[in-house]
């Protein structure tokens, strides 16, 4: 009986939904600069007589539905932000903003909780328990679900579990992908700095060439993956960056380097962290120079890690919603981050993926390309909801 009027529930508020996603879509907003979307958000739920905080970390948004029986805390959750993109997508909803534009599907997560609000606010007689709404900011550069941890977002009332999915460009459109476990790996930023002695290129011998040392230090960082982790864990490193102003018959006296670290095990993070260290310092120090390495705090996610009994009640749920062929495991985890990490460490959650490739051509995400149809909103209001209802329903 919930499940069918779940389906009439979203078909009839669907057109809504699709205008607040081409409405945020239009008007994007960068980390803790939502106002305008947060003030949308705020009156759509006060609409539906929810008890709304606003101005959480800042721009966020929390809405709190009670059942019409006691129970469990569920906390729904959906990013806010766009990004600092110049859209080039040529469609009738494009951005007015210079430089800004939804280029990641958030536009979506919102209003797709929009309208998982307005369909579980008229089926409170199947919750026991409330639903939490939180509206969150900045989740692309400063992680505003870290923050909204440490303000205490999971407590008043305490939250017992948590969903939250993407839109995500490499699964076809109306399907989904829900896994337990590992489900997408922990981002880190690092940068080491080589500092040698500089000097004329035609005397290299009374150098300490920092660009030389890089280059194996390179190599060596590479060998740690590949020999000294387990073939059954899963881990990357990447060194995207090298900076070494000098001039073309000058050796510098120091070079710079960034990449990223990706892992999916807290453990195996620690253990990559500590070699990269030690093969900088077993690189450089013999040879005369030192070395500064630094993994970046700022950029520092744990892995989204889900809740394998949450998992397993969410693909059920998908199962009652859509054809038993559209909803599936991924084959492996992501290497991309997410800072929904930040609520699976402390509450037992699931993450999952709703597909908006269209005609097999996988949408790249943060491209200034970037689109989808608001037929794929339809998909993620219809398992966000059902899986409400089913775990508040226990």
């Amino acid at each position: 009986m919930a499940t069918e009027k779940i389906k009439e529930l979203c078909e009839k508020h669907y057109e809504e939904v699709a205008a607040l996603r081409r409405r945020f879509h239009q008007n994007p907003e960068l980390g803790h600069e939502e106002f305008e979307t947060a003030s949308v958000v705020a009156k759509e739920l006060k609409k539906l007589g929810m008890e709304v905080t606003e101005n959480v970390e800042k721009t966020g948004v929390v809405g709190l539905l009670k059942g019409k029986h006691p129970g469990k805390t569920l906390m729904l959750r959906a990013d806010m932000d766009a990004l600092p993109i110049q859209e080039q997508a040529d469609v009738p909803y494009r951005s007015i903003k210079d430089g800004v534009m939804h280029a990641c599907g958030h536009d979506g997560h919102t209003a797709n909780l929009i309208g998982v609000a307005k369909v579980l606010s008229q089926l409170t007689e199947y919750l026991h328990g409330t639903v939490k709404f939180v509206f969150q900011p900045d989740e692309e550069y400063d992680s505003g679900a870290r923050a909204m941890v440490e303000q205490g977002i999971l407590e008043n009332p305490k939250v017992d579990a948590a969903f939250g999915l993407h839109l995500w460009g490499s699964v076809p459109e109306g399907e989904v992908r829900i896994k337990g476990g590992p489900f997408m790996a922990a981002p880190d930023k690092f940068v080491f700095k080589i500092i040698g002695k500089g000097g004329h290129a035609s005397m290299p011998h009374l150098c300490v060439d920092p660009i030389l040392l890089t280059a194996q230090a390179i190599n060596q960082i590479q060998s740690i993956v590949s020999r000294r982790i387990s073939p059954f864990q899963s881990a990357v490193i990447s060194v995207c960056s090298i900076h070494a102003p000098s001039e073309y018959n000058t050796i510098p006296d120091e070079v710079t380097a960034t990449g990223t670290i990706r892992s999916f095990d807290v453990d195996l993070r620690k253990k990559i962290i500590q070699e990269m260290e030690r093969t900088l310092k077993g690189v450089v120090e013999p040879h005369g120079a030192r070395v500064e390495f630094e993994v970046v705090e700022d950029y520092a996610l744990p892995p989204v890690v889900n809740d394998e009994y949450l998992a397993s009640l969410m693909k059920m749920s998908a199962l009652k919603v859509l054809d038993e062929d559209k909803v599936k495991e991924p084959e492996e985890p992501v290497m991309g981050g997410e800072d929904f990490a930040f609520f699976s460490q402390v509450v037992p959650s699931c993450f999952f993926f709703v597909g908006i490739a269209a005609n097999g051509q996988e949408v790249l995400h943060h491209s200034p390309d970037f689109q989808w149809e608001d037929k794929n909103l339809k998909t993620a209001m219809l398992v966000m909801s059902q899986g409400a209802v089913d775990y508040l329903s226990e």
